[in-house]
């Protein structure tokens, strides 16, 4: 199989890319969603952050891979086509899921600079993107919150759209991304 797209199935780098950050993903919401299992100021808790910020930032810098590989190779076309009503829905639910990878990691960078808080990421300190500011901060760590909220129902539609393809529809939507095949 080639590392790139072809017009009948996504190549390697597409498909690693895109288990890696489901992988990612699912994680960094474990770690928001358990670490209240570890009293403030714990080990636990402290890595349960530190995993957070880098798989998050991690995230971030992956999803400009994952448009580059878009960019340079085509997406494999689905067989039998889709309607062209599940067109746009499809186009828009990629758009809002890259979205997701970028925006909410983007937020929590600028919510950690906002409060002054060190940037972890594999042992290096990302540089802050802004000067100090609490009540901006306060304003970005809602919104994070509130587009990781967004973000279950996004990649829950976007599992239950594959499944719908895979077994209703029966075309090749989820079988172009599985590896190995």
């Amino acid at each position: 199989m080639s590392w790139k797209n072809d017009e009948r199935r996504y190549g390697s780098l597409s498909i690693a890319l895109h288990w890696l950050m489901l992988v990612m993903i699912a994680t960094v919401y474990f770690t928001m969603e358990f670490r209240g299992l570890f009293p403030k100021g714990s080990d636990g808790r402290e890595l349960m952050k530190q995993t957070h910020f880098i798989l998050g930032l991690s995230i971030f810098f992956l999803v400009w891979l994952r448009l580059l590989a878009r960019l340079i190779a085509p997406t494999p076309k689905i067989v039998p086509a889709i309607p062209a009503w599940q067109a746009i829905p499809a186009k828009l639910m990629h758009l809002a899921l890259y979205g997701l990878m970028i925006c909410t990691p983007l937020l929590g960078w600028l919510i950690l600079s906002a409060f002054a808080k060190p940037i972890p990421f594999f042992g290096l300190e990302l540089p802050p993107l802004m000067e100090p500011n609490h009540d901006l901060g306060e304003q970005l760590e809602h919104w994070h919150g509130q587009i990781a909220e967004a973000g279950y129902w996004l990649i829950g539609l976007h599992a239950a759209a594959g499944l719908f393809h895979h077994y209703v529809s029966r075309d090749n939507t989820l079988t172009r991304i599985l590896p190995g095949r």
